[in-house]
């Protein structure tokens, strides 16, 4: 068994390839084979979104505070709330961003490597 305690890793701030404005990336963490899981707590500052992008093998957004957007290519915009739980299927190009209040979305996806995928 492994435990990571909170506040044990330092913040990263979010790279701007896949985010615009500010973003802190905390308590990332990823599985050694044959596991695919990784996921990582992230917080939007005011203005801040993710790019369009996707995931080879789809990804899976809890919202644990706050209220955002997120919109998949092709569908309207939604409203996201602490507590909702967001799944981007495979391939499917998608961005998400922050609401009137911030909000944190605790992100996991199957998938090694390369969180955020650039889909133009």
């Amino acid at each position: 068994m492994e435990i990571m305690r909170n506040g044990t890793q330092p913040s990263a701030k979010g790279p701007d390839e896949w985010f615009t404005g500010n973003v802190r990336i905390d308590s990332a963490f990823q599985r050694s084979e044959p596991s695919r899981l990784t996921g990582a707590i992230v917080t939007f500052e005011p203005g801040a979104r993710t790019a369009w992008h996707s995931h080879p093998l789809g990804q899976t957004l809890i919202v644990t505070s706050g209220t955002g957007w997120t919109q998949c290519a092709g569908e309207p915009r939604v409203e996201i709330h602490a507590g909702d739980v967001i799944w981007c299927p495979p391939g499917h190009k998608h961005w998400s961003r922050r609401g009137r209040r911030s909000y944190t979305c605790c992100w996991s996806r199957r998938g090694r490597r390369s969180y955020h995928v650039a889909a133009g």
